[in-house]
């Protein structure tokens, strides 16, 4: 008969590994190291072996504890998604979010949804990973995460928080000086500004042909891996940008950009989308509770458009 106790074992068993030591292990898990021993003596008697390798000078595992390590994450994960889908049914918001996006979007547009819900839910925690990289709520452990653009296939569940469309840009003073181009062969003889890294969420490849700075395409006099920044380019009058709506929409709107809309816009044909993705078929009562407040934010129509 299995024990009752053996998931709770088992996490012990994985915290001591990753530690290094009991003591490490108490540490994290705010509890002696004696009990965390004893806990660990309780799971290799269940189990008939011993798991580790105990000396003064280093902790080390058996073959059967190896063995045990290989599987005892996914275990445990599936052990977690699966209490997550069921406490999803309550309807409290409450407990930790974990979340992931881009540093611009989150800052504009999560933020201000976080502290509307939180407002209203003060047993809500939030950890909000501001990060350019493509984050993965599956290894990461993530609640869900923000992504931009088209969808690559996956096992994830995609809701659409918005429409995107790329919006190429300039300030006033830039094209007083420079002239307003009329088509995109005109771009040869301006100054552009272009995305450091992940440059396929902007694409100037869609509209020139090919990458900046490829062959007869002029190189991007500023490059960097920030949205903001390069907002901030633009209004400076650094040179064009291609950037997404919600980025430089309401500086459109405002008039401090200038939109140049060259042979209608033709890397628009097919506008990409903004996505909440999670692992999990049921989403939590605090991820629909940010959902909902993402897209209040927002706006229909968005407050960018």
């Amino acid at each position: 008969m299995i024990d009752p106790r053996f998931a709770e074992h088992l996490a012990v068993f994985v915290d001591v590994v990753r530690h290094g030591s009991f003591s490490a292990a108490a540490r994290r898990r705010g509890q002696t190291p004696s009990a965390v021993v004893r806990q660990i003596d309780t799971l290799e008697q269940s189990l008939g072996v011993p798991l580790l390798v105990r000396s003064t000078r280093a902790l080390g595992m058996t073959d059967a504890g190896t063995r045990l390590m290989e599987r005892a994450q996914n275990l445990l994960d599936q052990l977690a998604d699966a209490h997550a889908e069921v406490a999803a049914f309550d309807g409290s918001v409450s407990g930790t979010l974990r979340l992931a996006c881009f540093p611009t979007f989150g800052k504009r547009y999560v933020i201000p949804a976080l502290e509307a819900v939180m407002g209203e839910h003060p047993q809500l925690c939030v950890e909000l990973d501001l990060t350019e990289r493509l984050a993965d709520p599956v290894l990461e452990r993530l609640d869900a995460v923000i992504r931009i653009g088209h969808l690559a296939d996956s096992g994830l569940i995609a809701t659409r928080l918005a429409d995107q469309r790329r919006l190429m840009v300039a300030s006033p003073d830039y094209l007083a000086c420079a002239g307003k181009p009329e088509t995109a062969a005109d771009l040869a003889r301006h100054r552009l500004i272009d995305k450091l890294h992940g440059a396929d969420l902007l694409g100037w490849a869609d509209v020139l042909g090919r990458r900046v700075g490829d062959g007869a395409n002029p190189p991007a006099v500023f490059r960097c891996d920030d949205f903001e920044a390069m907002r901030l380019a633009a209004l400076a009058g650094m040179g064009i940008a291609l950037l997404a709506d919600w980025v430089v929409g309401p500086d459109v709107k405002a008039g401090l950009l200038t939109r140049l809309v060259l042979d209608g816009e033709a890397w628009n044909a097919d506008p990409t989308g903004i996505w909440m993705l999670r692992a999990l078929a049921q989403p939590s009562a605090r991820l629909r509770a940010v959902i909902d407040a993402i897209k209040a934010v927002i706006g229909s129509p968005p407050v960018w458009d």
